[in-house]
């Protein structure tokens, strides 16, 4: 892939210059077929749940199965990837997932599943750190954008595998999951490409990246854990959507699959667009105020989701999704602020060990639902946003450019 770039050296450089912009869309296309392949398996649920008759403590489990294998890897990949950067390791992670989407297609025994779900997993582990370090690399100093362009791909990518389910996978079988494998080999040969970019950009460069922290050490550590915190309410509250908002939609409306998988669409669609708009807006107003509007002003929407009709529920499905969102790349451009040089640990913690919680939740909403009923699962989910409050305890951003 050859891409020119003339981005400027040292903290002084401008926003924008030599932005890669052929990179981040690159970057992107592949983090939707890794995304569109990780929401087939969610989508794909009620097929399984019917066709191995399944629970939902199973349906958690398999949950449990891809986010807690991403979660365990992730924040180690990140760590060795950035004292030895391997962006040529890229192409290998889109190979896993390419082996776990097609065990998804042809297994017959549920612990095949759970194979599938993990090699997934893995390739998420693998494809999260490095890629978001790529995006870094490629943004020319509009690192916000850069991060929304990134992560638009895997939202759009989450959005689509509903749809995709609905309309290919339901009507014509399990087998068709694995049509989706070529894309994914599709996707090997393009990060194979910009893996060679990347290597060459990284040993082109003679410049050893600052590592020093802005902030005591304490008050850094504190910000981590609250920006941790608040990543988990999203991707928890996330989790119970991807999961089981489909099942919510069928026994309270009555819906068939095709139109569970419709209302899954509408929530995905909006955090496709809120992802890119948090970005965009935070590297205007800044991170920090975007974190705010996000995490505290989703609350009312969500406390009100579990007590309205059909049209209101697609409604705010959608309002959710933008909101909640908006949030994440503001929280990872912040975190990528608090830590200097860490980009990979950054990406590993808030991509993958905060996934791991949700399947963590995910696993234990699904025995709360066999228990008690989806509904109360929905209700008690609706609450998460308030822990936004902690927001209080992040330093201004004022702090950090000093």
């Amino acid at each position: 892939m050859s891409v020119q770039s003339t981005e400027p050296s040292g903290p002084g450089r401008l926003a924008g210059a030599g932005t890669a912009w052929s990179v981040l869309l690159a970057i992107s296309l592949c983090h939707m077929v890794n995304d569109v392949m990780q929401s087939m398996l969610a989508a794909i649920y009620p097929l399984l749940r019917t066709e191995f008759s399944l629970s939902y403590t199973q349906i958690g489990i398999l949950s449990l199965a891809f986010q807690v294998t991403a979660s365990l890897l992730q924040p180690a990949v990140g760590m060795v990837t950035d004292r030895h950067p391997q962006p040529r390791s890229l192409s290998l992670g889109m190979a896993s997932t390419f082996c776990g989407v097609l065990l998804l297609a042809f297994a017959h025994q549920y612990w095949v599943l759970l194979t599938g779900a993990m090699l997934i997993g893995i390739g998420s582990a693998v494809f999260h750190p490095e890629s978001s370090r790529v995006a870094r690399l490629a943004s020319g100093g509009r690192f916000g954008t850069a991060q929304s362009l990134f992560q638009l791909g895997g939202n759009f990518g989450q959005s689509l595998g509903p749809l995709l389910a609905a309309f290919i996978v339901v009507p014509l079988g399990r087998p068709a999951v694995a049509w989706f494998a070529v894309a994914a080999a599709l996707g090997v040969a393009l990060l194979h490409q910009v893996g060679h970019w990347a290597e060459g950009r990284r040993r082109a460069s003679t410049m050893q990246p600052d590592t020093t922290l802005r902030l005591p050490r304490n008050v850094v550590i504190r910000a981590i854990i609250v920006l941790a915190v608040l990543t988990f309410t999203k991707n928890i509250y996330g989790a119970a959507m991807t999961s089981y908002f489909t099942f919510f939609t069928i026994e309270k409306f009555g819906l068939g699959p095709q139109g569970a998988q419709l209302m899954l669409f509408l929530f995905l669609l909006g955090m496709a667009a809120g992802v890119m708009l948090g970005g965009i807006v935070g590297d205007r107003v800044g991170p920090l105020k975007v974190i705010w509007f996000s995490i505290l002003g989703v609350l009312p929407f969500t406390l009100a989701l579990p007590h309205v009709g059909l049209i209101p529920t697609g409604i705010l499905s959608l309002v959710i999704g933008l909101i909640l969102a908006s949030a994440f790349p503001a929280i990872v451009v912040f975190a990528q602020e608090l830590v200097p040089g860490r980009t990979g640990m950054v990406a590993g913690l808030f991509f993958g060990f905060s996934f791991g919680i949700a399947g963590i939740a995910a696993a234990a909403l699904g025995v709360l639902a066999d228990a008690k009923g989806i509904e109360l699962v929905f209700l008690l989910c609706s609450a998460l946003p308030v822990l936004g409050v902690l927001t209080i305890l992040l330093p201004r951003q004022d702090e950090l450019a000093r």
